[in-house]
């Protein structure tokens, strides 16, 4: 028999969070959110990942700067490594999350329309800032993944939220 896997009536929700190289901003969202998930008690209904739309660091852990500013805060990402985004990911997810407007339109072009309702910006569950895009700070300076982490706690605290009423829809139906 082995072991008896405990039924779960909640909704699993999968999400992707995705920028152009996979080396700072998805990364630093993907652990954000991952503790969160964690700290929520929502490990086993949500499933967090995060790609580039571009190969360039394939394999690479994310960049020093976006470690450093991370662990001032108290999430490790040393543990991840870039990967491009998977010919298949619109159906192995169910929300596609891309940090600015190229991505987004890299996605877009990348996926077949059926699936279109799974792109979103990642600031869209923001709630403190009104920006729509979280901007890449690879050419800046240690400032400006500090900006890109104050968006990414905001946006995926919201996001947070929606991923927690997925969590208790179907096992209130």
């Amino acid at each position: 028999m082995g072991k008896r896997e405990p039924i779960s009536l909640a909704m699993n929700t999968r999400v992707l969070f995705v920028c152009m190289g996979n080396i700072c901003r998805s990364p630093m969202a993907e652990g954000v959110f991952r503790q969160l998930v964690r700290q929520a008690g929502l490990e086993d209904v949500v499933k967090v990942t995060s790609a580039g739309t571009h190969a360039f660091h394939a394999g690479e852990s994310p960049d020093k700067r976006a470690q450093a500013a991370m662990l001032k805060r108290g999430y490790d990402i040393s543990d991840l490594k870039a990967a491009k985004v998977s010919d298949n990911a619109c159906d192995e997810f169910d929300m596609i999350l891309a940090m600015d407007w190229d991505n987004l339109q890299a996605l877009q072009h990348a996926f077949p329309k059926r699936a279109h309702h799974k792109l979103q910006l990642l600031m869209r569950f923001a709630t403190e800032h009104e920006t729509a895009t979280i901007p890449d700070p690879y050419y800046g300076n240690a400032q400006g993944f500090e900006q890109v982490l104050d968006y990414i706690e905001d946006a995926c605290a919201g996001l947070l939220d929606v991923a927690k009423r997925r969590a208790t829809q179907v096992a209130a139906a």
